[in-house]
């Protein structure tokens, strides 16, 4: 058992098998929605899992070539979504879709990894609810930082003062692509 243990207390990466994927799709659907779902778990797609060596419950989730691609949190059993989940998300929905939207001004301090504030957000997507993963992208809708929301997407426009995001991880590189999943 010592020889699987790496950090954290995790297993070391073992592909995901056909029924683990589909238990992982399941919960996108019900945090996201189904077109979410289909997006961060395509039907072809290769996945590996690392479990908590406790309760041998699946904790993170890596994409391919390893890379750290959503983490399955203990306390509620819904995703944190990273940096590629992320853009993902963003380029199969459409603003204002999961979403805050920031203006531009402050995109290089959001990108650093700083909490967005409520006076700096334009819009919002309505359903977002406190406590919620969420994007924070700029007025052109490049994707900036990963958080989760401190207020509603309703909220969010009326104050002018207080925190709206925690920021996860600030997205240090801009990407090309910018094409819209289905």
């Amino acid at each position: 058992m010592t020889e699987q243990k790496s950090m954290f207390n995790l297993t070391k990466p073992l592909k995901a098998q056909k029924d683990e994927i589909n238990y992982l799709r399941y919960i996108a659907m019900y945090q996201f929605s189904l077109k979410v779902a289909s997006c961060l778990f395509p039907e072809d797609s290769t996945f590996f899992i690392q479990r908590s060596l406790t309760t041998n419950r699946i904790r993170n989730i890596l994409t391919e070539d390893k890379k750290l691609f959503l983490v399955l949190r203990a306390q509620d059993n819904l995703f944190s979504i990273t940096e590629i989940s992320g853009q993902i998300i963003k380029n199969c929905t459409s603003p204002p879709s999961f979403r805050f939207i920031i203006k531009n001004e402050v995109a290089g301090f959001i990108r650093e990894g700083r909490n967005a504030f409520c006076k700096f957000v334009i819009n919002s997507d309505p359903s977002i609810r406190a406590g919620d993963e969420v994007l924070v992208v700029d007025e052109q809708d490049n994707l900036l930082a990963v958080g989760r929301a401190k207020v509603s997407g309703e909220e969010v426009k009326q104050y002018k003062r207080g925190l709206a995001v925690i920021v996860k991880r600030g997205i240090k590189n801009v990407y090309q692509d910018n094409s819209k999943g289905n």
